[in-house]
């Protein structure tokens, strides 16, 4: 076995690295593959922000064989803006995926911490990846259910061979399971709603067209980055790197299942959900084309599920029953949409104490956790 460096200017190095998981999960049937053009685009650094300010390495395990076949792969960050936000000098692991031997995972990580300790930096994290949208951890619970679209899923043994490369648990992130007419809406969530609102001169507001969507980008950036503060490991966004998370939010967007709090002319919360497309991603194998997108404009009609995956209220407005808004707001979208009988809460840091508590006071429980792991390096 040995280590390789993928030179990101050889293509056939590039395509590689990002159809290993096709292989590793060719006989899984609750893997959903990337969507091929967004997996290419983070090992491009003339298509994603991310580089505008950051490095990224990306290595595979060769078996060694006459062929060189991928036994393992994993991307490596310096995230420069982030940790001048935190004043550290972490390194954060993404794309990890690994036969089960731990002798892999152990040469991968190892690769990746030279290229971290060059830097300076003198920690691991992760999974973590480039922008929000890039869902965090290994997941550890919750095997049986296919995930949300942009989440991770991975097989059972990826925590163990993590554990045994001397990684520790750091933050764990649970989805919650929502169904229509299966979970408690208390009425005092609905009283006090319509009392917030009335006090605070706060509105909703739903859109029609990404057209709308889009002209508020600018000004969702802002509420975003000033609601977030909190979130551990958040960093504000450039404006490129936000244009470009809007964009792929509206790319499988449906704007009726956007929403938005007002306050007069400014935004003072949001609720994002999108139609989950997972099937059809599947079954179209992460290529949009030829035929990739006729499967998902038909699953777009048909899917049962919403994602949410965004939800922010600005800090004047929390407290005093200001956060019941928000999950007002995820019941109604669910309510009010025949289509779809289910949603996904995605990835609650359970640092967030306050909302793990209020939603489960909903009937709303959490059904899939995944685990973000750290690790000093010496």
């Amino acid at each position: 076995m040995r280590i390789q460096q993928v030179d990101l200017a050889d293509r056939r190095q590039v395509r590689r690295f990002v159809e290993f998981p096709f292989w590793l999960y060719r006989d899984s049937p609750l893997w959903v593959p990337p969507l091929l053009p967004q997996a290419e685009a983070k090992l491009d650094p003339s298509r994603h922000p991310f580089y505008e300010h950051s490095q990224a390495a990306f290595f595979v395990a060769l078996d060694g064989t006459a062929e060189d076949e991928v036994a393992g792969r994993i991307a490596v960050l310096d995230d420069r803006r982030h940790n001048a936000h935190h004043g550290a000098h972490t390194a954060f692991f993404y794309l990890f995926d690994t036969v089960d031997e731990q002798a892999v995972t152990d040469a991968l990580f190892g690769a990746a911490a030279d290229w971290a300790r060059a830097r300076g930096l003198d920690r691991i994290w992760g999974p973590k990846g480039f922008s929000a949208l890039d869902g965090q951890g290994i997941l550890i619970e919750g095997f049986e259910h296919r995930p949300a679209m942009g989440i991770p899923y991975n097989y059972p043994y990826y925590s163990a061979l993590l554990e045994e490369a001397g990684f520790e648990k750091a933050l764990d992130l649970n989805s919650f399971y929502m169904a229509r007419g299966q979970f408690t809406f208390p009425e005092r969530y609905l009283e006090l709603t319509e009392k917030v609102k009335k006090r605070r001169g706060l509105r909703s507001v739903s859109f029609q067209t990404k057209d709308e969507l889009r002209a508020l980008i600018p000004r969702v950036r802002e509420i975003y980055n000033n609601s977030f503060v909190e979130v551990q490991g958040f960093v504000p966004h450039t404006q490129a790197e936000f244009e470009a998370l809007g964009e792929q939010i509206l790319s499988a967007a449906d704007p009726s299942l956007i929403s938005f709090l007002m306050k007069g002319d400014d935004i003072a919360g949001f609720v994002i959900g999108y139609p989950d497309l997972s099937a059809a991603i599947q079954h179209c194998r992460g290529r949009i084309w030829p035929t990739g997108w006729f499967h998902l404009r038909r699953e777009f009609k048909r899917t049962r599920w919403i994602n949410f995956n965004g939800a922010a209220i600005l800090p004047e407005q929390r407290g005093l029953g200001g956060n019941a808004l928000l999950y007002v707001e995820l019941y109604n979208i669910l309510d009010s949409h025949p289509q779809y009988d289910y949603a996904d809460l995605v990835q609650v840091q359970e640092t967030n104490a306050r909302m793990m508590n209020e939603v489960r006071a909903m009937g709303v429980m959490p059904y899939k956790t995944h685990r973000v792991y750290q690790r000093l390096l010496a």
